[in-house]
């Protein structure tokens, strides 16, 4: 007895088996989480020290070499990049895919550790953050009101909205913008110099701060210990407002005390004056929430609103709070549509598989089946650890064309068998035993699919290891649905049709069909070389389909929201900046899409000066709107472009993550040259890449326009004044360089103090001269006595990448220019023009993309090699499975001859589909393969008529699952709103493929068999033989 007979013979067995199957996969689904994407943990650790006043190439020289050298050496590190501006340096590491954020910086801190005593005096001491996922927020809250200065909302946000939104399940970090100098924009107590009247009373910058450390002071004096009462001590040592700083004494020349209200104007002002943030226009403070690795962004936006709720009911009188971007209404907008695309898949399904048999018992069996193996690999998937996700619902979405075929196979052989005259009860018997072999080796081929897909490694690999092992749960629990539940189903459930009806009509139009096939194929299998040579045709043009076909990483999506990078000329100040970028929000609101807007000003991504913007639209709901994201991208580019004073680049979020944000073309020139060589080879490169009308927008982080001031200092005349260079600095340093001299306390909480002289006394150089230098004797010299100014024009940061000296160009391509054709640019031409010493490098998106070009063929190839060996084990041949895989690039050509029209492009999701195509159209020769090698063996028949009887009774089962698959795959094509460019891809390839390579696989399988199978009649003779013998011996 067969394995499948146990379960016709035995319903019950099969219902219960079944219904295992279904009780385990609904109690799965309800466990695991909903997620966008596969959790990834990529992070970035930056490490950021500050030496207020210090120029780029001071910062560079004592500060950024030393730490890069060390920390390069800690495990886990992709690339490293690096900003030295004034005052500050900013280097950040970018760990591998999945390495571990707390071992980053671990490793990152112990290095840092090694070489903290080697840093300037005058630096602070390296802060060590690490960012893990999205460098982008889930979401960021605004907090505005027209009576509310930023520090009075920023402070509100410190002490009473960061700790509840901070304490959300699954919030990671809760970053108030602008940052300042810590979290948040928030009070400063600003001593406000006066030189004129510092030197009037003799008094210098350092004496001011060294009064200032040594009488605002935190102490802890400790407590009595009596016999029986313990009490605690504390020293009024601190200050804690500005009147009690301003009658701080400074200095005492006789009976006179110079007080620091005499020098200066103390006021409690904001950390930084260099950046702001707005709302639709309007002064605000932002919250940025940054979920945790492991966590559902879907729960922790639905959180975040709940505590929101709570905190808008408590906000001080005249305060606003909205939400101007949410990227978890993206989201579940695409699992909405994929759910969506899931059912409507299903219905297709079914409604094809009824048009195919007309027969609505036959399409019940498809119907129990198609659900219940895909809620059963959801066990499967829940073993496995995996979530509900876009590329998991996808995988449902494909596997519902996958699985019914298994169903389809089965329904169509017992039909056959009962319109033949055979009782329903002996066709599902004889189902089971013709078939079962064939489901087997259908299921491990696909199996063998999609199985290298999750095991490619890298970034492809980790992102869709759980689409390729969702598909392979399914397929697995298709198989054991179609080995026992189907043909019981089938047993029970289908009969003989009369000779009237849909079902009669349907199968006499199908016999007309079948007919004109059997001609056809009889007449190609007379030219078997002209087949041949129109195979060997299509599969030559594989690499030339292949290769022209525009790359990329991943499609853009329309993710509802279009950012812009402002950059100014160097010295802009923050007024500059808030004049022109209003009227990029001025251009924003002028869009028929534009929702809400947001700006930051005051800083420039990377961390290099205070010179640019951060700017964002978010356009109305996609139903409420005609034009999507990639449409509206390029007006609003072309829009502003036309701003003076700015140089701005309008572009939209990553697709996928992983990314560490910013412009998707990112190429990296690297050299051991001085930074004014590699200006002049990006400048040129940049002027070529515009020449070739490949690009939008073409900028470079390197930019040697910052006018600098050089303080040269006559040492001898120092010498003679008994003037040292620490001195000198001490003396000038507090003046400009708004240096952090303690804290003070307020309400609770630590603010910082700075003294710095105010604009109007560092507003052009020639002020210097104004500034006093204490000598040896004590008396004030003015600064021009030993200092002379130099005029020169420098890089305004100086960028590293991986400690070499560098230029990144960043770039915008046209529309319809693909990422990979801006970077295949840029890359033949800097061979063109780059000097000896100079390599190329790429960063973010571009640099996924080049990682990932390569991993496409080595999986396909893995693919292939699997498939031809399960297929050499199932036929027993080393023969038979070239015949099957010869259908392989009848479907590559199809897809690609489609991709390379401009409907789609080579990227991760197409070439993803590219390798399901192989087990797809695989299945189908495996059909006819299968068969003739049985009819051969049992009827006796040649080659010719083997397969050409084989192919004829295969016909239905192949018409009716390839157009299952094709037509399931329809609601991806006709996809819309979030996420459906990315299934539309998949779509087409799927479809064109499939439909394409079904057709000449119906003609080129048959005449590879002829040319390549074995001649298995000699079996059928032999047993024939075997039985004429043995009937004489039986008689005797």
């Amino acid at each position: 007895m067969k394995f499948t007979d146990i379960f016709v013979r035995r319903p019950v067995l099969a219902t219960a088996l079944s219904l295992v199957i279904l009780l385990l996969g609904l109690q799965a689904f309800t466990q695991m989480t909903i997620r966008e994407y596969p959790k990834l943990t990529n992070s970035m650790v930056t490490i950021t020290t500050t030496y207020p006043g210090a120029s780029p190439s001071t910062v560079q020289g004592f500060i950024t070499t030393r730490l890069e050298r060390v920390i390069a050496s800690a495990p886990g590190i992709d690339y490293m990049t690096s900003i030295s501006s004034e005052g500050a340096s900013t280097i950040t590491a970018y760990m591998k895919l999945n390495y571990s954020p707390d071992a980053a910086v671990a490793n990152i801190q112990s290095k840092v550790q090694q070489v903290v005593n080697q840093l300037p005096t005058g630096a602070q001491l390296p802060i060590v953050n690490v960012t893990v996922g999205d460098p982008t927020a889930l979401m960021y809250i605004a907090f505005y009101g027209d009576k509310y200065s930023q520090q009075q909302i920023t402070d509100y946000l410190l002490r009473v909205v960061q700790p509840k939104l901070a304490s959300v399940a699954g919030v990671s970090q809760a970053q108030i913008l602008p940052a300042g100098h810590g979290n948040g924009n928030t009070y400063a107590m600003r001593v406000w110099l006066n030189p004129d009247e510092m030197a009037a009373l003799g008094v210098t910058a350092a004496d001011v701060t060294k009064a200032l450390a040594a009488n605002d002071y935190i102490s802890a004096v400790g407590r009595t210990h009596g016999k029986n009462v313990a009490t605690m001590i504390s020293a009024t040592t601190s200050l804690h407002n500005a009147a009690e700083f301003r009658n701080l004494v400074i200095k005492q020349t006789g009976n006179t005390l110079v007080r620091l209200k005499d020098v200066a104007k103390v006021q409690l002002g904001a950390e930084n004056y260099d950046s702001e943030a707005f709302f639709d226009g309007k002064t605000a403070a932002f919250i940025g929430i940054q979920p945790s690795p492991s966590a559902n962004s879907l729960d922790v936006a639905r959180g975040v609103k709940q505590a929101l709720k709570q905190i808008n009911a408590q906000l001080p009188p005249g305060m606003h709070t909205a939400i101007p971007y949410d990227a978890s209404t993206y989201i579940s907008k695409s699992i909405h549509e994929v759910l969506m695309t899931v059912a409507i898949t299903l219905g297709v399904v079914v409604l094809v598989i009824f048009l195919s048999l007309g027969s609505v018992r036959a399409v019940m069996i498809p119907v129990v089946a198609i659900p219940l193996a895909i809620i059963g690999g959801g066990f499967v998937m829940w073993l496995m650890g995996f979530s509900v996700n876009l590329l998991t619902l996808l995988a449902i979405v494909l596997a519902i064309g996958l699985v019914v075929d298994d169903a389809i196979i089965v329904v169509e052989n017992v039909h056959r068998h009962i319109e033949e005259g055979r009782t329903p009860f002996e066709a599902a018997l004889m189902t089971g035993r013709e078939l079962g072999g064939p489901i087997v080796v259908m299921s491990t081929t696909l199996i063998a699919v999609f199985a290298p897909i999750g095991f490619m490694g890298g970034f492809t690999g980790s992102l869709f290891s759980e689409f390729a092992f969702t598909l392979v749960a399914t397929v697995l629990v298709s198989m054991i649905v179609a080995l026992t539940l189907s043909p019981m189903l089938s047993g029970k459930v289908l009969r003989h049709s009369k000779e009237h009806g849909l079902v009669h009509f349907i199968d006499a139009r199908f016999n007309a069909f079948r007919a004109v096939y059997d001609r056809l194929l009889h007449g190609s299998l007379k030219y078997v070389p002209v087949t041949l040579v129109f195979a060997a045709a299509i599969l030559g043009s594989i690499y030339f389909l292949f290769t022209t076909t525009p790359k990329e990483l991943a499609p853009k999506e329309d993710q509802g929201v279009i950012f812009a990078m402002g950059t100014a000329q160097p010295t802009a100040t923050a007024s500059y900046l808030r004049r022109y970028g209003m009227m990029i929000l001025h251009d924003f609101a002028s869009l028929p899409v534009f929702s809400k807007s947001f700006m930051v000003t005051g800083f420039v991504p990377g961390g290099g000066g205070t010179n640019g913007l951060f700017a964002g639209m978010l356009l109305k709901p996609w139903s409420q709107r005609s034009e999507t994201a990639m449409q509206v991208e390029p007006k609003v580019q072309q829009m502003l472009g036309g701003i003076p004073g700015l140089q701005v680049a309008a572009f939209q979020k990553p697709a996928l993550p992983g990314s560490a944000g910013g412009l998707p073309v990112q190429f990296v020139i690297q050299s051991s040259s001085g930074y004014h060589k590699i200006n002049t080879v990006a400048n040129e490169l940049i002027g070529r890449a515009y020449k070739s009308g490949l690009f939008m927008y073409v900028t470079k982080d390197l930019k040697i326009d910052n006018p600098e001031i050089v303080l040269k200092i006559h040492r001898n005349i120092a010498a003679s004044l008994g003037l040292t260079m620490q001195a000198i600095t001490e003396d000038l340093q507090p003046l400009l360089g708004g240096n952090l001299i303690n804290r003070f306390d307020m309400q609770g909480r630590s603010y910082e103090v700075i003294p710095q002289v105010p604009d109007k006394f560092r507003a052009n150089p020639d002020l210097l001269k104004q500034y006093y230098l204490q000598t040896a004797s004590g008396k004030l010299v003015p600064a021009s006595t030993v200092v002379s100014i130099q005029r020169s024009v420098q890089p305004e940061y100086l960028p590293q990448f991986q400690q070499q000296n560098s230029a990144t160009i960043q770039a915008i391509p046209m529309p319809g220019v693909t990422q990979g054709e801006a970077l295949g640019f840029l890359r033949a031409t800097a061979k063109q023009i780059f000097p000896a010493g100079f390599s190329v490098n790429y960063a973010s998106e571009s640099r996924q993309f080049m990682q990932e070009k390569g991993g496409l063929m080595v999986t396909f190839v893995l693919a292939v090699l699997l498939i031809y060996l399960l297929l050499a084990a199932q036929f027993e041949s080393f023969r038979d499975p070239w015949i099957v895989l010869i259908t392989v690039p009848m479907s590559i050509s199809g897809a690609l001859i489609f991709m390379s029209l401009g409907l789609a492009t080579i990227n991760i999701y197409t070439e993803v589909g590219l390798i399901t195509l192989i087990g797809l159209i695989a299945k189908q020769g495996i059909l006819i393969v299968q068969f003739a090698n049985e009819i051969q063996r049992n009827e006796g028949l040649d080659k010719r008529a083997a397969v050409e009887k084989a192919s004829s009774i295969r016909l239905r089962p192949i018409l009716m699952t390839t157009g299952a698959m094709v037509f399931g795959v329809v609601p991806l094509l006709l996809a819309t709103g979030p996420g459906a460019v990315s299934r539309f891809d998949m779509g087409l390839v799927i479809a064109a493929g499939l439909s394409i390579g079904s057709l000449f696989s119906l003609f080129v399988v048959p005449a590879m068999y002829m040319l390549m199978a074995k001649d298995l009649t000699g079996e059928y003779r032999a047993r024939q033989e075997a039985g004429s013998e043995a009937e004489p011996s039986a008689q005797t």
